[in-house]
Order: structure tokens, then sequence, then C-alpha cells
């Protein structure tokens, strides 16, 4: 797991410790699930507002019972907006990790705010709808590791004191009245396409980052499910290889940010798909400055191919046009040698 410390050294902060304490917890903390249904557990983050605590970044390592299965995880509502570790399910372990951070820091609920905007993820646990075993089996838990950890925003990178409250929930072997399965409706109800955004074209001139290579930065929300993942398609412009114009053959490829362009040569039309976890999707195109192309390898045979082939036809049109004269001056000769012959008789 990438640490969070590494982002405190990115913001330019230290280590310190303190007495201001911050509580992230898991909502609901309680509940029953019957034999199949799907409980969404938020994990929210409360710092201390009495002391005037602010967090701008934290590192979270979540633990769970093997009678419980996570099958998704959405940051949709995240107040993260820099993500270092986005959330990954690790289910040999049975953890989840994610680390990230807010550069301006989040200090709590805004005054006058009714709504309770403090959700860092949101984790889609299912019970495996199996007899359950014994009275041990009955008893599910989510909790937060020890190496869970948040760091204030003072300048400082100074680590808060943690409460850390875990989910306890009650798995009943029997099934209920109907499957309860808030993530699978608010999924199917989800038609509203990912936020606009922009793509950046980027490239190390020093040559640490991807070789001195060009490569594009893009990110996007999505408010109601979340994004599930991003395609990228280099449109060429031409495709001299196969002479035809307009990248018909063109493919969407499964990729992050930042991500490596294929055409180095900036030849092509750079598009990316977001799409959320309802299948919704907004695409943002990107066309390079006619200033920044250069002749991509291929490019450069298909020019020398087309030169070729242009000096072949040139050649081949003069040798026609000289055999073609020749014989007409021969068929003149012979004429004129004819034409003698019936004078001399």
């Amino acid at each position: 797991m990438i640490h969070i410390v590494r982002f405190a050294a990115f913001l330019f902060l230290l280590y310190a410790p303190v007495s201001e304490a911050a509580t992230i917890y898991i909502d609901p903390g309680v509940g029953t699930l019957y034999r199949g249904d799907a409980l969404t557990a938020a994990v929210r983050l409360m710092p201390d507002s009495q002391a005037g605590e602010c967090i701008n970044a934290l590192d979270v390592v979540l633990t769970y019972t093997d009678n419980i299965q996570p099958v998704d995880i959405s940051i949709g509502k995240s107040i993260l907006n820099v993500w270092i570790e986005p959330p990954v399910i690790n289910k040999e372990e049975k953890t989840i990790t994610f680390a990230g951070g807010i550069p301006n820091g989040y200090c709590g609920r805004v005054e006058g705010d009714p709504r309770l905007t403090n959700v860092i993820a949101e984790i889609i646990f299912r019970s495996p709808g199996m007899q359950i075993g014994g009275s041990d089996d009955t008893t599910a838990r989510i909790d937060f590791a020890p190496e869970t950890q948040v760091l204030l925003n003072d300048g400082q990178g100074t680590r808060a004191p943690l409460t850390a409250l875990g989910g306890t929930f009650t798995l009943d072997k029997n099934a209920g009245s109907g499957i309860v399965d808030d993530w699978r409706e608010a999924v199917r109800a989800d038609d509203v396409a990912p936020e606009e955004f922009s793509i950046t074209l980027e490239k190390d001139s020093e040559g640490v980052y991807f070789n001195g290579k060009y490569f594009i930065v893009f990110s996007t929300t999505d408010k109601q499910t979340g994004i599930s993942h991003y395609e990228v398609m280099e449109e060429p412009v031409l495709e001299f290889s196969n002479f035809t114009w307009g990248g018909v053959g063109s493919a969407w490829l499964r990729g992050e940010s930042p991500y490596v362009l294929n055409d180095q040569s900036l030849n092509s039309v750079i598009r990316v798909k977001a799409i959320d976890k309802a299948g919704n999707e907004y695409i943002a195109t990107y066309i390079p400055d006619e200033s920044q192309q250069t002749l991509s390898r291929n490019e450069l045979y298909s020019y020398i191919a087309l030169g070729s082939l242009s000096v072949l036809f040139i050649l081949l049109l003069l040798g026609t046009y000289f055999i073609v004269r020749r014989r007409r001056k021969l068929s003149a000769t012979t004429k004129t040698k004819e034409d003698m012959s019936e004078d001399i008789v």
C-alpha cells in the first residue's frame, strides 16, 4: 500500500504529534443482514471541530470477517479530491485499503448545511446467502486496522490521534421479506453521465518520468454511483499504413491517468471516455497543436513508399512515351520508304 506519508511529503509537511483528535467510523455501525442482502457501508470522517481541527490527508486500512464479502466501492460522494491510492479490495487478506487527501483541508460540516457531507468512500458488502454454521458466524465485523491514520492541515503535517469506530452486523440465515440491495437500486436509477473534464498533455523534458515520452493526465467524478473506469482512444488523423482516412479501426483501450501515449508523434486525436458504475459515459477530446506534431516512423515509411510509387509512375509514363514515339517514328520511316519505292516503279 502507498502510505499517506508520501502525500504529506508532497505537500512539504512534517510529522509531529498533537493533542487534537478525529473520528473515522462506519455508517451504519450496526444492523441486520438477511440471506442475500447487501449493505452500503459508508466510511465517514469527523474532525474535532471544537479544537478547530482540519484534515488534509488520510490512510485507511479496513479489515472484515469472512462471513460477508465486499462486492463494490463507490467514491462518487467522497470529500477526497486527490487519490494517492484508490480503494483496493484484497480478498485473500480480507482488507480494503485507500489513501488520499484534501489540499485545502476538511474541517467538518459547514455551519447551516443540514447534510452530513463527510463520506470518504462507500463500500458495498453482501451477505453470502449460505447457512450460518455456528453462533460465532452470525456476527460480521468491519474494523479499522491500526495502520489507519489522518494528518492535519496545519502546515506541519501533524498526525492526529484517531478514534476509529467499526461496524457490527448480525447475519440472519433466513431470507427477508424481499432482497434488500440499495446499491443495485442506485445503479439502476443512475442515468446521469460523469461530470465534464479535460485532458492535459504533459512531457518531462528531463526524461525522469516515462523516459521523456508524452503522456496525458485526466480525472473526473460521478456524484451518483462513481467512476467505474476510463478508456483511451488515439485516433490517427491519417492512417498511411492502411491508406484509410479517419481512424475507423481505432480501438478503445482501458487505462488510468497518467497514460503514456502510443503515438508519440502526436498525429492522433486523443479521446478519453469516463464510464460510471451504471454504464453512463462522457468523452473528452484533445487535439494536439500542429506545432507539436512530428512524423512518426510509419508515416515516414508511408511517405517514402508514396514517393517511390510516384517516381515509378513517372518513369512508367516516360517509358511509355518514348516507346510510343519510337514506334511512330519507325512507322513514319517505313511509310516513306514504301512511297519512294512506288515512285521508282
